[in-house]
């Protein structure tokens, strides 16, 4: 079972309200996604901090119904 792009925009848009979410299919097989995530939320915190986040607003997802997610995290420019 696998997700769509726009249920990992939604799922990542619900747990981080203010994230700007792109997300790109690796492959074109609804498997292998990379997900380009900026958030206000993620200043101060680690890039791993970071991406538990991510990983959190995912729902458990990863590893189950997402099976790759190439992730990158950042802060907008002008905080």
């Amino acid at each position: 079972m696998s997700m769509d792009a726009a249920e990992i925009e939604h799922l990542i848009r619900g747990g981080i309200p203010d994230a700007q979410v792109r997300i790109e299919d690796l492959r074109g097989d609804g498997d292998h996604y990379a997900a380009y995530v900026t958030s206000q939320s993620f200043k101060g915190k680690s890039r791993v901090q970071q991406h538990q986040l991510v990983y959190q607003a995912l729902k458990g997802a990863m590893g189950e119904q997402l099976h790759a997610l190439a992730l990158q995290t950042s802060v907008p420019e002008d905080s």
